[in-house]
């Protein structure tokens, strides 16, 4: 059996963590780890958990927690897990990180973006990007996993096959995303009330929100040229759930069927990617709690351009699921194992 320590193990991250690693068959949680609630009972904090987790809350000892585990999950703010990372951790355990600490390359762009200063930037180049999907073969020799962020998830998979065939210029790709209140974290937030939310839908981060660079990035790597692009997140009053709409002009003119085999041809391997039919466009209803992301795309002849798709789950795909297939993959599980539940509905 794996043994796992989650750090943040009672944030809605972590929380998800638990859910899906109790389902695993090759994995123990034997570090439940949480600041806020030290020596209280899990399942009193997540009544789901009753008669399920008997376990209590410990600290967020890193160090002692490297000496009896394999695999330690990071689902913490920003700054903390590298903060707490040293050499001699890494020599005793992986390290599964989903905070965004070493998921850009360039530690100047991940200050200024992040505002804080990074504390284990020696470790940066030797993190991999866990996007399963795009690399694979590197994630299994990791010792550090970046999990990515949901916003940049759901953002690169829509759009990743056009941009690397070229078939669209990526400079002129907008992305418009729209999340669940969920992807805020667990934290007590004015915007973040029932009254707040509620009948509501507004963007935010407009023009310098801080997955921007993340996307930016992955999507230069995949064009082989710098990326620019303009990324809008917009907050919408439900628990779960990414939708992004992403706009781009072609390079030349297309048709359906060639983009369809495009899209079929990454992703026909790919069990946790779905390209949907053609005219059926992608809802949260049919991924949440579950690690799959559903695309499509529409040709805009009018203008020349290409509309490209995407849903998934933030705290499954977007983050706990992402997670789990990463720490499979490491350890040389199926890389489904854990995940294989259905999407919820109603």
């Amino acid at each position: 059996m794996i043994k796992v320590g989650i750090i943040g193990a009672t944030g809605y991250a972590g929380a998800e963590l638990v859910r899906l690693l109790l389902g695993h068959r090759e994995a123990e949680i034997v570090w439940y780890g949480s600041r806020s609630y030290v020596d209280e009972r899990y399942a009193k904090i997540y009544q789901n958990m009753f008669q399920l987790v008997d376990a209590k809350c410990m600290e967020d000892n890193m160090e002692e927690m490297a000496s009896k585990v394999d695999v330690i999950f990071t689902a913490t703010p920003q700054g903390l897990c590298a903060s707490l990372l040293n050499e001699d951790i890494l020599k005793k355990v992986k390290i599964v990180d989903l905070s965004a600490d070493f998921r850009i390359k360039d530690v100047k762009v991940y200050e200024k973006w992040y505002g804080i200063e990074h504390k284990a930037p020696q470790f940066i180049e030797e993190a991999i990007y866990g996007l399963c999907e795009v690399n694979r073969e590197a994630v299994k020799k990791a010792r550090i996993v970046a999990n990515p962020g949901c916003y940049p998830t759901c953002s690169f998979l829509s759009v990743y096959p056009l941009v690397k065939e070229g078939l669209i210029e990526p400079n002129t790709l907008i992305i418009d995303a729209k999340s669940g209140t969920s992807g805020a974290g667990r934290g007590a937030k004015v915007d973040n009330l029932f009254c707040e939310v509620n009948e509501n839908i507004k963007a935010y981060g407009v023009a310098g929100h801080r997955h921007t660079p993340e996307i930016e990035e992955q999507l230069s790597l995949a064009a082989k040229k710098e990326v620019v692009i303009n990324f809008t997140p917009h907050l919408v009053p439900m628990q779960r759930g990414i939708l992004v709409t992403a706009y781009a002009s072609l390079t030349r003119e297309v048709s359906y069927e060639e983009l369809k085999a495009v899209y079929d041809r990454y992703y026909q391997d790919e069990y946790f990617v779905r390209v949907l039919e053609k005219d059926v466009c992608p809802q949260t209803r049919w991924v949440e709690g579950s690690n799959f992301v559903d695309v499509n795309f529409k040709i805009d002849k009018r203008t020349n351009r290409v509309i490209m798709m995407g849903a998934m789950d933030n705290l499954v795909k977007g983050a706990a699921g992402q997670a789990v297939q990463n720490m499979n993959l490491m350890f040389g599980c199926e890389e489904a194992e854990g995940l294989l539940m259905a999407p919820l509905f109603p």
